[in-house]
């Protein structure tokens, strides 16, 4: 069965690769250029493809700095050395408005196009920063605008969201890359790397890579610039 792996280079997204070949699917990456400060990620995506042996790699671009409304797309400061506590407070300046609904729009018009019928992400909802397009109530209601919403989906070949590590946690999804060989070393996490590409190791994305690892009693084999 064919499948879409929405890749951002990141762990939970690689992690999710790494589930869908598992299963046995014949895997395609889409991987969206955003305007991201963090577009490391986006060689980091095609490290991982490599790594994973799929040939069918998918970059889109698509500037979203033109619409703003996150620190991930301008100049505003990323949040740093925020606590647990913090994170589970308001949304954080990350969030990059209607990302996910975004971006499973693409994948599905590129799952219809190539007669996927899945498409897997990497959303989590244990150890997140509260984004609301990662929660299964939205994944649930995108299903269902894909069934309505398409040709595939009114012909009765619905496409399928698959969100394998949504209810882990980070150390879950660490040791569950671990049993299948996860590359973690091509993955990069970081919402503000330097300019060599080098993680902050202060960012929220940062902290919860950082404690997962360390929770999970292995190293995290990525450098920060402050360990």
């Amino acid at each position: 069965m064919k499948a879409i792996v929405l890749a951002s280079g990141g762990l939970d997204s690689t992690v999710t690769a790494a589930v869908a070949k598992r299963d046995g699917h014949d895997v395609s990456f889409l991987t969206v250029s955003y305007g991201q400060r963090h577009r490391i990620e986006i060689d980091r995506a095609r490290d991982v493809a490599r790594a994973f042996g799929v040939l069918n790699h998918l970059v889109l671009e698509l500037d979203l700095r033109a619409i703003g409304g996150s620190a991930l797309t301008s100049n505003d400061p990323v949040p740093k050395d925020r606590s647990e506590t913090d994170r589970e407070g308001d949304i954080p300046s990350t969030y990059v408005p209607a990302r996910n609904t975004i971006f499973l729009s693409l994948a599905l018009a590129y799952a219809e196009t190539i007669g996927a019928a899945l498409v897997y992400l990497g959303a989590n909802i244990v150890d997140y920063s509260g984004y609301p397009d990662c929660r299964p109530e939205f994944l649930n209601a995108f299903e269902t605008v894909a069934r309505l919403g398409t040709r595939s989906g009114v012909e009765g070949r619905g496409i399928e969201i698959q969100a394998p590590i949504l209810s882990l946690s980070k150390v879950e999804i660490i040791r569950l890359g671990a049993s299948l060989d996860v590359p973690f070393h091509l993955t990069h996490s970081c919402y503000d790397p330097l300019a060599s590409g080098m993680a902050c190791g202060h960012c929220d994305s940062c902290r919860i890579r950082r404690e997962g690892f360390l929770a999970a009693g292995t190293t995290d084999p990525i450098a920060y610039a402050e360990e």
